[in-house]
């Protein structure tokens, strides 16, 4: 974590010894189960903590307010988020058994009170929470899809409720094909002053609640847009 606390001076020390803690758990855990690819095991703080991390920079949640990660694999962003966020309640969601049984167990040994670990398909749940997340889990037309019926109408955090989503590539394309434009793009390269390549085009993007309805659907195979 060295290399990423002079970029974030906003994280106490008490939070970075957490994260400190949870990384180590997640390289005991992935000696057992492939949460992160063994050959990038030794990057784990800066190619799966740090943009997780990076949130900081914008994101204000309310005392209470509710995140719903989906696709949470193996805790990224939701366990980090939990750790640097204790007055906000997590929900993490995985369809994968054996993941959700890692983060559930990586909740218990710190003590994240604010997570909840379910085992789910997203598809099936019935609440509404005020943010959903979601790291590179499908393309973005295809995510707002997928969630945009779970995301509450509110203003109370900063900013306001919506979807926030860590995407990597051709962030362009992806916006006209869904048809709205993000509220707040946040480059992961300018905010992490990464000089290599590793962050080129990878951002976290937010779309607000009340623009999810006009969003359009992902394209059928073959369907011109």
């Amino acid at each position: 974590m060295q290399r990423l606390k002079p970029l974030f001076p906003e994280i106490t020390p008490a939070q970075w010894t957490l994260l400190e803690r949870m990384a180590a758990l997640h390289r005991e855990w992935n000696a057992k189960i492939n949460l992160v690819s063994r050959k990038d095991i030794d990057n784990l703080e800066w190619h799966h903590y740090a943009p997780c991390v990076a949130a900081v920079k914008f994101l204000r949640l309310m005392n209470g307010a509710t995140v719903l990660d989906v696709g949470t694999g193996g805790g990224f962003p939701g366990l980090i988020l939990a750790a640097l966020y204790p007055q906000a309640r997590f929900t993490l969601a995985d369809s994968v058994g054996k993941k959700i049984t890692v983060v559930a167990d990586i909740a218990q040994r710190l003590n994240l009170r604010n997570v909840e670990a379910k085992n789910i398909r997203v598809e099936t749940l019935r609440r509404e929470y005020d943010f959903v997340t979601g790291r590179a889990v499908t393309s973005l037309p295809a995510f707002i899809q997928l969630i945009r019926a779970h995301v509450r109408p509110g203003e109370k955090s900063s900013p306001g409720n919506g979807v926030i989503y860590w995407k990597g590539g051709d962030l362009a394309s992806e916006e006209t094909a869904l048809g709205i434009a993000p509220a707040r793009v946040l480059s992961l390269a300018e905010t992490l002053s990464d000089t290599g390549d590793y962050f080129h085009e990878k951002y976290i993007v937010h779309y607000r609640q009340r623009d999810l309805a006009r969003a359009k659907p992902p394209a059928m195979p073959g369907e011109a847009r």
